[in-house]
């Protein structure tokens, strides 16, 4: 597992059937745990906006509150190739203002690529930062940043008309050189088609066990943020529990006198007592 794994690594996982996993990491304790693991990418995403910094949605984050958290997980990402997450405003502007943003995630933030979100009309920016040396992972279906013009979270593509319109799109993002593509709530039998209709990988959300990877949210999986559970995710742990429990024993322990004891503190020898 010392062997940092590449944007090459990554594709041929796909060409050779070996599921991608992904995770989500947010500052040094989580990318180390996540790193350790062996999971291939590390995502920096934008959903630090709710489950990490309080906000009501992905859209209000800045790009420099994402390079901060960005520079934390780079710092200690040894195995894991990590992915930032290009914030809403970032790249929708214009295609130079995205260039010089994707720069910025590659100098300072240290990231071996970028993400963000959108389909065909999305193209022509992924492929000027492509062009620039930045390889990027694409995002279609659901598209948090985009929420309010989806009519809040829910399953896209499910309409034939809307699936073809996704599959278009992955497509066209992949012509224009996204090294992967993230599928977020989409009907299994549609992430099923296009993940035979591409040859880049696929790495599901919500979108069924036929993609060539997943990702879930670490604070999801772990039960960490209790705001909601989407239906896609499966918790591993309830960690807001346990924490919960310790803070209470502590806050009991210090009213009570049982913290701290003998063992905590610090003490000063009787012959350096004497002498005041």
């Amino acid at each position: 597992m010392n062997k940092k794994i590449t944007i090459t690594d990554i594709i041929d996982k796909k060409k050779a059937k070996i599921p991608i996993t992904m995770l989500t990491a947010y500052d040094y304790p989580t990318a180390l745990l996540v790193d350790e693991a062996g999971i291939d990418i590390i995502l920096v995403g934008d959903s630090l906006a709710m489950v990490v910094l309080g906000y009501q949605d992905t859209v209000s984050i800045s790009i420099d509150e994402m390079l901060h958290h960005v520079k934390a997980v780079t710092r200690v990402a040894q195995h894991s190739l990590v992915i930032g997450d290009m914030p809403f405003g970032s790249y929708n502007i214009s295609v130079k203002e995205a260039v010089a943003n994707a720069v910025l995630f590659m100098k300072e933030g240290r990231v071996s690529g970028v993400k963000l979100e959108g389909g065909t009309e999305m193209s022509p920016v992924i492929e000027a930062i492509v062009k620039a040396g930045i390889p990027v992972q694409g995002h279609i279906g659901l598209t948090p940043q985009t929420i309010a013009a989806l009519g809040g979270f829910k399953v896209q593509g499910k309409s034939a008309n809307a699936a073809k319109k996704l599959i278009e799109d992955a497509k066209a993002i992949e012509d224009a050189g996204c090294f992967s593509i993230v599928l977020e709530a989409i009907p299994a039998q549609i992430s099923k088609k296009i993940t035979e209709s591409v040859s880049v990988p696929t790495i599901g959300i919500g979108a069924g066990a036929d993609c060539d990877g997943q990702v879930l949210v670490l604070h999801d999986m772990i039960g960490l943020f209790d705001r909601f559970t989407p239906k896609f995710v499966r918790q591993y742990a309830s960690i807001s529990k346990i924490i919960s429990a310790a803070i209470k024993e502590y806050k009991d322990d210090v009213e009570n006198k049982k913290f701290p004891q003998e063992k905590h503190s610090f003490v000063m020898s009787d012959k350096e007592l004497k002498k005041l």
